[in-house]
């Protein structure tokens, strides 16, 4: 197990050097000045030099990388221009936000994903496994930003029965304690719904084949010949052995969900790191999207470095494929 975890270090290590390395590069070849929004036209040239050099951006781009390096390693991601604050301090406001709300949406996408599958298996072939893989299809095929819009104006605007965007209502600090969880759940509904749909899908059809492959074993067909009850194999035998496959593929899931559920939190105006990452791109803020990206490429690193020692657990043979 320490072989696996090593090895995954030290090439998680290399990849988020090169990814941050690569975004380095890409947002200071791309087209902009972050300072020109603090000159103005007839602003006088020494001014208007010593506030680039404010931002730093004077010096040849080899000397601000090595100098971004330097900093990166003493823990210092340097400071944001939109917010006037370390970057660290910025993320730490938003980041909770979306690790509470990626986190619990992996939960519930996991239960209700094979709670479906099982239902479908159960009725394989019939009216409700062919409804559920047409609608998992559909979910699959169809974009975030397009399932958000519609389901915001189904609910929001036709039915006026979901808030659409934001966290907490205007008169939130008047309701009490049941009052406001009721109230962030409402506001939290409609994005958790657009975020599920493609993950929902995904997992479902991992879930649908596994435990149709596992109920369809030998040894399950000789559990109920022996007399065991159906619940009793289904959560002993059929879901452990069903779930197995779908631990890779959860934590790559994971990771994108924790990176930053981006277009969600733009649609519905939710405070997390997906809608700040935009927000920094928008305002060239280089410092702030070099750490948004950093803080993403950890986050996806460290989902699959859990779902690969999750399954060594689960499975030894694992251990041994991935050291070979």
């Amino acid at each position: 197990m320490s072989h696996l975890i090593l090895r995954r270090l030290i090439t998680s290590a290399v990849t988020l050097f090169l990814l941050v390395t690569f975004v380095f590069f890409l947002v200071r070849i791309a087209p902009g000045d972050p300072s020109r929004k603090y000159i103005s036209p007839g602003l006088d040239k020494r001014m208007q030099e010593s506030i680039k050099e404010s931002f730093q951006l004077n010096s040849p781009l080899h000397v601000q990388y090595l100098n971004f390096l330097k900093n990166v390693v003493r823990g210092d991601l340097g400071i944001s221009y939109e917010y006037r604050q370390p970057v660290i301090k910025v993320i730490g406001e938003y980041l909770p936000f979306t690790f509470i709300f990626s986190s619990m949406s992996f939960l519930i996408q996991i239960i209700l994903s094979l709670y479906l599958a099982v239902i479908a298996v159960k009725n394989l072939n019939g009216f409700l496994d062919k409804f559920l893989s047409g609608f998992m299809i559909t979910s699959f095929a169809t974009p975030v930003f397009v399932s958000g819009v519609i389901l915001v104006y189904l609910f929001s605007i036709i039915l006026n029965i979901l808030p659409s965007s934001g966290l907490t209502s205007i008169d939130y600090d008047s309701m009490n304690f049941f009052g406001k969880i009721a109230d962030v759940v409402t506001h939290l509904l409609l994005p958790f719904i657009t975020l599920s749909l493609i993950e929902v899908s995904i997992f479902y059809k991992y879930l649908r084949d596994n435990v149709n492959e596992i109920y369809n074993k030998t040894f399950i067909m000789n559990l109920r010949s022996s007399g065991m009850q159906e619940n009793k194999i289904l959560f002993k035998h059929v879901i452990p052995n069903a779930i197995n496959p779908l631990i890779s593929a959860a934590g790559i899931e994971l990771g994108i969900l924790l990176g930053g559920t981006l277009i969600i939190e733009v649609i519905f105006g939710l405070p997390g790191m997906g809608r700040l990452t935009v927000n920094a791109i928008q305002a060239r803020d280089y410092p702030l999207v070099i750490g948004c990206t950093i803080t993403a490429g950890f986050f996806m690193i460290a989902a699959n470095l859990l779902a690969d020692i999750v399954r060594v657990k689960m499975d030894k043979r694992f251990l041994a494929g991935v050291l070979n």
